[in-house]
């Protein structure tokens, strides 16, 4: 029954309907959250198909040079390529690698994608970016698509993807080393045209599962090589700088060490790449380029619990375990 006239405290045209229907809202994020779109899950199992590709052509290389005890040759890479159109049964050979790595920074994107759903932040599915390079893949990322509020959503986000990553990556790194071939002075190969950097977590459970040889001499199962790349592409992400998942952690424990640790660390950058790998090079720009992507703000600066910040020292911990000074040098410069 509607009120008369003389009864109603508001006009007519300004009262507002109940929505009784409606989820009720929370602080600072929307209760209902829509699912990425079909046109989405389309394009990202696009993606992922031809990365898929890409990376059983890598992992067919490393798979050959593991069989007759070689290591990475930039030739042998390229007569790889040849087979997509005159044998392609033989990239099945690939398939150790190519899943292990997909399985890895599949991993780590859905660890971000359900940290963001859990929080009702928008984000796309995981997006695989193809490259016919020595890995198969310029790695993996989602579209987050609304702003994230608070400091624990911040870091929740952040370091979600690293540490899911890091422990699917862990026991494909057992499995490598165990099944890895002893082979001293692999750079020495002269079939070899790049050697691959040692992480400290390699060192480690080469200490655990094959005390009597030394790291540097693992020719690594394809499985491990797949490893090695997730392990690099986890240290990749923790650098603290910017938008990047490191940046996001150190953010959310100090915004002061975060505006600080930005500026700084592209500088640092540029001498890492004369000494050791000059890809750091690429990085400093890259890094330097971050400076200028706008941040959304913080609205609940509500600071994280002890639970969080122990994972922050943990995820501090997993990139000294596989940051590598140069994750990738040629012979030449070594011998």
């Amino acid at each position: 029954m509607t009120p008369p006239e003389s009864e109603r405290t508001v006009p007519p045209f300004l009262e507002v309907p109940a929505w009784h229907g409606r989820p009720p809202q929370g602080r600072y994020y929307a209760a209902d959250q829509p699912h990425p779109s079909t046109r989405s899950l389309v394009l990202s199992s696009g993606l992922f198909a031809l990365t898929l590709v890409t990376s059983l052509i890598a992992g067919t290389h490393f798979a050959a040079a593991y069989a007759h005890n070689q290591a990475a040759s930039l030739d042998a890479f390229e007569q790889t390529f040849r087979l997509v159109y005159r044998n392609p049964v033989a990239l099945l050979a690939g398939l150790p690698f190519a899943l292990t790595l997909l399985g890895i920074l599949l991993a780590h994107e859905l660890g971000h994608y359900f940290a963001c759903r859990h929080h009702h932040i928008r984000a796309s599915y995981p997006y695989f970016i193809p490259a016919p390079t020595l890995i198969g893949t310029f790695g993996a990322f989602i579209l987050i698509r609304s702003p994230i509020r608070s400091m624990r959503a911040l870091f929740d986000v952040g370091a979600s993807g690293p540490l899911v990553g890091f422990l699917v990556a862990l026991p494909a790194m057992g499995y490598g080393v165990l099944h890895a071939k002893v082979i001293p002075a692999l750079a020495a190969d002269g079939n070899a045209d790049l050697v691959f950097g040692v992480p400290l977590i390699l060192r480690l459970v080469t200490a655990m599962l094959q005390p009597n040889a030394h790291a540097s001499d693992l020719l690594l199962h394809p499985v491990g090589r797949a490893a090695w790349v997730g392990m690099f592409a986890t240290a990749l992400n923790l650098l603290p700088v910017g938008q990047l998942d490191g940046g996001h952690i150190v953010r959310s424990v100090s915004p002061r060490l975060h505006r600080w640790i930005s500026l700084s660390l592209p500088i640092a950058l540029v001498p890492l790449g004369y000494f050791q790998w000059q890809g750091w090079w690429i990085w400093a720009l890259i890094l330097f380029g971050l400076q200028f992507v706008r941040m959304a703000p913080i609205y609940d600066p509500t600071p994280l619990d002890p639970n969080r910040r122990f994972a922050a020292v943990v995820s501090f911990a997993v990139f000294i375990l596989c940051f590598m000074p140069y994750p990738v040098e040629s012979v030449e410069r070594l011998l």
